[in-house]
């Protein structure tokens, strides 16, 4: 390593406290003067002390290193900074994120206990670290969870996160400011609360199934009063607890709006079913969305961007935070092959009478069989060399490659029944994904759409571009319209680009905040909770 880097390293690190002088002067020696601090030639045991506990944490090191190893959570200095952060981590469970990694009751006990003690400095350091991780772009890391989730998270610096912690006479914002200022995100927050109301205590008895209305008496309803009453509903008392009467309707259309259902007053079957399960699939998949949401915490959402909820098989258009475009989608089958991932990236261009440069998966496994069988198979699509020339079919003998030694390309020309229809939206990325037409239509009817090879197929593809194509142009139409009039393949560059997001959500609010739910057509939630749940129970184990 050259000195300056040594040196930068030192300091980053927080480490000049403790490089043996020998190393340290022969380094400042042989460093320009002008780029170098005056050196320090005695440090406090304090210091030392700090310098030694942050070198195990490479991130806290980053912060102490450049703050002249100086405490910022102890003494009276720092009592601000220590309820700042001790009530921000009692608000995880909010955020649906585990109560015991953030280890508040240790920080209660050692709050303001020592205003010497670097133990105290580096238990609330950790935590702030921890905190700040998970806060800004969530516990998991995606890419570890199924090879499906191809999100890269971006996550602010805990070093840089400190510098503005420690630099603010309002602590309190700065960890305000960390959780997604996103409405989405705060509408799950405020579902996932709802479903905490609807814990009953253990041993309580289930209603019996059945439908119950005004003016009815059974047995049954007492039970129904007495579930509605320990999750917040109660209704007034009555001299016969079995009667259904008109507070207790009340008390049931209360319980129904709560949960999305219609609030109609009358206890019937799906109504006697939300009520008996109390938590469930619903809060699963609210506390994965959380999740999902705190990944997208490094995009700008109120940008212009595409965003394609993939279980919900539609594709939208955001502007200033306003759906301003919405589609039908047919994404990839649910077989890990063809599965759609899900990443965000920037979508440069569309292409205007695309050609479809057949993938090499397909090509190998379903046409290459099809063409050893008979030659002209698939005639609709050109076979071609490596650069990129028509080779007449009748001079390949298909029969002698395998899939693996197969030489050729297969491409389909710009055409009605071209694979790709009218037009393709192009972001690049590793797995070649892409927005696309298609000639299939009848597709966009069915309610379940994942049947394409992992693309995404749009049903509204031409308003979909005049939409992208709207901000740098007076008139959209006609310039699509042109392009696709010359029948041959059209590059429109989209200035600026647009960010799209692939995303999977299972549950999400709509706008007006009620949320949704969408099938686990890929079977991902499920991965993403199991995983949370091991977070959780791995904090839990760790202790307080």
């Amino acid at each position: 390593m050259s000195t300056a880097r040594l040196i930068r390293a030192m300091v980053v690190v927080g480490l000049l406290a403790v490089v043996p002088r020998p190393m340290l002067a022969q380094a400042l020696e042989a460093a320009p003067v002008a780029a170098l601090p005056a050196p320090r030639l005695a440090f406090s045991e304090q210091e030392m002390q700090l310098a030694r506990q942050v070198a195990r944490f490479p991130a806290l090191a980053d912060f102490y290193g450049t703050n002249g190893l100086k405490p910022i959570f102890l003494g009276q200095g720092g009592a601000a900074r220590r309820a700042a952060l001790i009530d921000a981590v009692g608000q995880a469970e909010s955020h649906g994120l585990p109560a015991a990694r953030y280890r508040q009751a240790a920080l209660r006990r050692l709050d303001g206990a020592d205003p010497d003690s670097i133990d105290e400095e580096l238990e609330f350091a950790r935590v702030f670290a921890d905190w700040s991780h998970d806060i800004t772009g969530g516990i998991l890391d995606p890419r570890k969870v199924e090879s499906g989730i191809r999100r890269e998270v971006a996550r602010p610096r805990t070093g840089d996160l400190l510098r503005a912690f420690a630099g603010s006479t309002d602590p309190v914002s700065v960890l305000a400011g960390l959780p997604s200022q996103d409405a989405r995100y705060q509408a799950l927050r405020e579902a996932l609360a709802k479903q905490a109301r609807f814990v009953v205590p253990q041993g309580m008895p289930a209603v019996p199934e059945g439908l119950w209305r005004e003016g009815t008496s059974d047995p049954a309803v007492a039970a129904l009063r007495l579930r509605l009453a320990a999750i917040g509903f109660a209704a007034a008392p009555t001299a016969s607890p079995v009667t259904f009467d008109a507070p207790l309707a009340e008390a049931v259309a209360g319980f129904q709006q709560a949960v999305g259902l219609p609030a109609d007053g009358v206890a019937g079957p799906r109504t006697v079913a939300r009520l008996n399960r109390g938590t469930g699939p619903e809060a699963d998949a609210i506390l994965v969305a959380l999740e999902r949401m705190r990944w997208m915490n490094g995009h700008d959402l109120n940008a212009r961007h595409v965003w394609v909820n993939l279980p919900e098989f539609n594709a939208r258009i955001f502007d200033g935070g306003q759906e301003i475009f919405e589609t039908r989608t047919v994404i990839g089958k649910a077989n890990q092959e063809f599965e759609t991932p899900e990443f965000s990236e920037t979508m440069k261009y569309l292409v205007v009478n695309p050609r479809w440069n057949v993938p090499r998966s397909i090509t190998v496994k379903e046409y290459l069989p099809r063409l050893q069988a008979n030659r002209n198979a698939v005639s609709h699509l050109d076979v071609v060399d490596g650069a990129g020339n028509v080779i007449a079919r009748d001079r390949i003998d298909f029969r002698k490659y395998s899939a693996r030694t197969f030489p050729y390309r297969m491409r389909q020309k710009p055409s009605d029944d071209n694979a790709l229809g009218q037009v393709k939206f192009m972001f690049p990325n590793p797995w070649n994904i892409y927005l696309h037409d298609t000639p299939t239509k009848h597709l966009f009817n069915q309610s379940s759409r994942a049947y394409s090879h992992g693309c995404i197929r749009i049903g509204r593809p031409v308003d979909l571009a005049h939409e992208l194509l709207r901000p740098q142009v007076a008139d959209p139409d006609a310039v699509f319209s042109k392009a696709l009039a010359s029948g041959r393949e059209t590059y429109l560059n989209l200035r600026p680009p647009v960010p799209v997001h692939l995303v999977y959500f299972t549950a999400f609010p709509d706008e007006a905040g009620q949320i949704r739910r969408f099938p686990d057509i890929y079977g991902r939630d499920a991965l993403v909770h199991a995983a949370l749940v091991k977070a959780g129970l791995d904090s839990a184990a760790a202790g307080e």
